[in-house]
């Protein structure tokens, strides 16, 4: 074999590698396992759970500001059906929007028939609560403040029990019907989220 045939042999095998590795590897933003993390009572192993951009919904206290418009600015709470009504447009749709989103969609029910080019902003005055349930020695909802982990949410609820399975805790996002995934403590929470700290059996 000459030495351009190795070569290029050594090349293919080379790519091939890294084209198989690039396959097995998580892409960015999805859950993957946590390095030298814990697992859950199952045995399924600890994931990076990464948070997306904050979405609206019910139980969050905003304030928006309609630039030069006093009488359309103020505080609203989203209601149970995921809405607020406000000044001239009436009710809103809040629910799984990002507040850049919603500053939008006011935005263009504004422009229709009453201002010409509205500005609006918008801020996040109260989150909705967060859950954490199991072996913590205050389990219960408690008020979520922005760039919280899972062991902030822990330290607020008194902190674990003798029992706890410290490397075994899960969280459902998106509600009680979302899938439980194992996460490690220093996991970012978002509001809504349902924490579980199982009970170690040995």
């Amino acid at each position: 074999m000459t030495t351009t045939c190795r070569k290029l042999l050594a090349g293919l095998v080379l790519g091939l590698g890294l084209l198989l590795s690039a396959c097995g590897s998580p892409s960015p933003g999805t859950l993957g396992p946590a390095a030298g993390a814990g697992t859950g009572a199952d045995g399924t192993p600890a994931a990076r759970l990464s948070a997306p951009a904050y979405t609206l919904d019910s139980g969050d206290r905003i304030r928006i500001v309609v630039f030069r418009h006093e009488d359309l600015s103020g505080e609203f709470e989203i209601d149970g059906g995921g809405t607020f009504a406000m000044p001239l447009i009436g009710e809103i749709n809040a629910a799984g929007l990002t507040a850049r989103q919603l500053e939008d969609r006011i935005a263009t029910r504004l422009k229709d028939g009453y201002l010409v080019d509205p500005q609006v902003s918008i801020e996040v005055l109260n989150y909705r609560p967060f859950f954490i349930l199991g072996e913590v020695n205050a389990p219960g909802s408690y008020p979520y403040v922005s760039g919280m982990s899972v062991i902030n949410a822990v330290a607020l609820a008194g902190g674990f029990t003798y029992r706890a399975k410290e490397d075994g805790i899960e969280i459902q996002r998106g509600g009680s019907g979302a899938p439980s995934v194992v996460v490690t403590v220093d996991t970012p929470i978002l509001p809504g989220d349902i924490l579980r700290v199982p009970e170690r059996f040995f």
